[in-house]
């Protein structure tokens, strides 16, 4: 059946079953482990450590800045650095870690062919050929809302460390921190003022136990302990 998929899929992009070796190791411990996933480009190294880097669309000078500057570093580190391609901390993310010629990884909410938002297509096209896009929609998925969330347990589970820069109380950013959490990843927030709306859901995230983002040395540390 994979055989007859790959032969339809647009060029350049790959389907990949659960049964293949490629298949990632980490995508198998969810309980709801994707049949297959698409690939436009490559998959993250699984020997190398991988960081989760989101947060808000409409985010602060501050908090783009700050997310540009953890991927920058962690990719200079040869950590690999996964986001959705989303507006603000997610896009900021993808361009640190493109600033320090690392490897850089999207997750989609919609087919691998589909650059959403169409603003990132420039930085879209950087991540194909340097790093990957992912998604376990079918080519001809638009970005529907509900596959968001959906979307979020991946980019999670794909790493080692969740790291959230700038998120509101109720934010798409906190619903991957959770799944970070069922999924035994290490999460950390960058904190910010009580009455800051951005910091509202880093600092929730911090009282819950979260790991406070004002070392990158400690993240290293953590995730260089892990095992592969």
């Amino acid at each position: 059946m994979e055989k007859i998929i790959n032969k339809e899929l647009p060029r350049g992009i790959r389907y990949i079953s659960r049964e293949e070796k490629v298949f990632p190791e980490k995508l198998k411990e969810l309980s709801d482990c994707p049949k297959g996933i698409y690939v436009r480009g490559n998959l993250p190294d699984p020997d190398k450590k991988t960081v989760a880097i989101v947060g808000a669309r409409m985010c602060s000078p501050y908090g783009r800045a700050t997310a540009s500057y953890f991927a920058r570093v962690l990719a200079a580190n040869d950590v690999q650095i996964i986001s959705g391609l989303a507006l603000g901390i997610d896009g900021a993310a993808h361009e640190g870690a493109l600033l320090a010629n690392g490897a850089t990884f999207a997750v989609m909410a919609c087919d691998v062919s589909t650059c959403y938002p169409r603003a990132h297509i420039e930085l879209y096209e950087q991540i194909r050929k340097t790093g990957g896009i992912i998604s376990e929609e079918p080519c001809g998925c638009p970005p529907l809302r509900g596959l968001f969330p959906k979307r979020n347990r991946l980019i999670s589970v794909l790493s080692d460390l969740v790291l959230v820069v700038e998120a509101k109380k109720k934010s798409g950013s906190l619903i991957t921190a959770d799944f970070a959490a069922e999924q035994g990843r290490d999460i950390f927030a960058v904190p910010g003022r009580l009455e800051d709306a951005l910091r509202e859901g880093c600092n929730e995230q911090t009282s819950q136990g979260a790991g406070i983002a004002i070392s990158i040395e400690r993240m290293l540390e953590i995730i260089r302990k892990k095992k592969k």
